[in-house]
């Protein structure tokens, strides 16, 4: 379920065999911060469900590494410490998108970040004779917590955050199903759906179209298209997709705020679907006549 660039394959081999619960941890722990059931996700060697399961919380691990199997159930509450800043950012964006379809719609995720890092990139680590990945992690959530050598983050689903806003896309309801998310686009379930899991990839910055948003955050919009068509075929078994976008009036464009449709297609759901998109002008579907 993790997704793993080649470049970063050691990222694994930084992690810490500590003696005690790590600080972002026992933070969380005193302030009153952990409910319901746990997630430690990138729980390393875990460390630190010892102590949650030692405080009397029912809590679970994940690690790619040292505790594979991945989780199957929603929680209240997941915890995600130190593990962006070994990742490369393509791998950052899987992680929030995972730790959020991972989060109950009412949950809340903590992301604890080291603060003491002074080089991005790849640097040696000669207690280990390896070259490892490290980076400053910058989320764009409520900071909860911000000392010299940590800064811890609290994230909730975006339709979950309270927006006095009336765009429907910048300020979603509460009542939407939200398929997955990462620091600058959302995804969530069709309200009028024209197939089942139609689903619409949003970029949470307010834009017009979609040629008004940097290459940057094009980019994010279909990492995002990657990952709910992943989880589309995974839940619903499609035999095809159209994924596509309106622009403007003349485009069909209704609401004007990117967002670009993932529609699953099934095996004789319509009379004759050659052509695909080219039959949103009637008639010009089949280019062959």
């Amino acid at each position: 379920m993790i997704f793993q660039s080649p470049q970063n394959l050691n990222a694994h081999l930084t992690v810490k065999e500590r003696e005690r619960v790590s600080f972002p941890t026992r933070l969380l722990h005193e302030s009153g911060l952990l409910v319901g059931k746990l997630l430690d996700f990138g729980c390393g060697l875990g460390k630190d469900i010892e102590f949650l399961k030692q405080q009397g919380y029912e809590v679970e691990g994940y690690d790619p590494h040292y505790l594979p199997a991945y989780p199957t159930a929603k929680f209240d509450t997941i915890i995600c410490n130190y593990v962006l800043n070994v990742l490369l950012p393509e791998e950052q964006s899987y992680v929030l998108m995972c730790i959020s379809e991972l989060l109950k719609p009412t949950g809340k995720a903590y992301f604890a970040v080291r603060r003491d890092i002074k080089k991005n990139g790849f640097v040696y680590n000669p207690k280990r004779d390896i070259t490892v990945y490290q980076c400053n992690a910058i989320l764009p959530y409520k900071s909860i917590h911000k000392a010299e050598h940590c800064e811890i983050y609290e994230y909730q689903h975006f339709n979950q955050v309270g927006k006095e806003n009336d765009c429907v896309f910048c300020a979603p309801s509460q009542a939407s199903s939200l398929v997955s998310e990462m620091a600058t686009v959302y995804s969530v379930f069709d309200n009028f759906p024209v197939s089942e899991g139609h689903t619409l990839v949003i970029p949470k910055k307010h834009s017009e179209n979609y040629f008004e948003l940097t290459l940057r955050e094009q980019m994010a919009l279909w990492l995002m298209v990657n990952r709910a068509k992943n989880l589309l075929t995974q839940r619903y078994k499609p035999d095809g997709f159209n994924v596509g976008f309106n622009v403007n009036k003349a485009g069909g464009q209704t609401i004007f705020h990117t967002h670009i449709h993932v529609i699953p297609r099934y095996t004789n759901d319509v009379l004759n679907p050659k052509g695909g998109i080219r039959n949103v002008i009637a008639e010009k579907g089949d280019y062959t006549k």
